[in-house]
């Protein structure tokens, strides 16, 4: 007897909205919190090492202080990013990626090789697409 098991029935099983609508808004905050714009590039320096506050501000260019904080406040709140303070005057305060950090770190380099490697296929196929519309007009 021939026994196959298929590579979806070795994955471990993604939520179905449908029926666990709980998983999903769990799965939902956490891609909404790691994906935006601003967490992908703090991870991004961060990735570089530890910085500092005003290191990451000049860094990441357009990002208000406001939004920097906040952004940090809730990565750190998820585990992604480690704060440590040092007691001198000024107090010194040092951003850097916990071991999940890293982990997406990984993630978000990937995406942006991806990105990086795919660029010409993609600009080709917008103006491919901006043609089209341009044509029905």
């Amino acid at each position: 007897m021939d026994v196959r098991v298929s590579e979806t029935a070795l994955s471990p099983p993604s939520p179905d909205c449908t029926q666990n609508s709980d998983a999903c808004a769990v799965i939902r905050s956490i891609l909404a919190r790691t994906t935006d714009k601003w967490s992908i590039l703090i991870v991004k320096s961060l990735g570089r090492g530890p910085h500092r506050f005003s290191e990451l501000r000049r860094a990441i260019d357009g990002i208000s202080q406001r939004m920097l904080t906040l952004t940090l406040r809730n990565l750190e709140r998820d585990g992604l990013v480690l704060r440590t303070v040092t007691p001198t005057t000024p107090p010194r305060v040092d951003y850097e990626l916990t071991t999940l950090g890293e982990s997406l770190w990984t993630l978000t380099e990937a995406f942006g090789q991806w990105a990086l490697s795919n660029r010409p296929e993609i600009e080709a196929a917008r103006a491919r697409f901006d043609a089209r519309l341009e044509a029905d007009l």
